[in-house]
């Protein structure tokens, strides 16, 4: 895995919301923060 630098633009890519709904980090360019949460599958 590549290591993460500071002060670089992050890679364009896309995911899929909870309603199913494609959504790209370059939706939310220009804003100041992005937040990205990976949750686990609860049994």
């Amino acid at each position: 895995m590549s290591r993460v630098e500071l002060d670089v633009q992050a890679p364009d890519f896309a995911l899929e919301d909870f309603r199913g709904q494609t959504v790209r980090l370059s939706d939310y360019r220009g804003q100041k923060h992005v937040v990205l949460v990976f949750n686990r599958g609860f049994m």
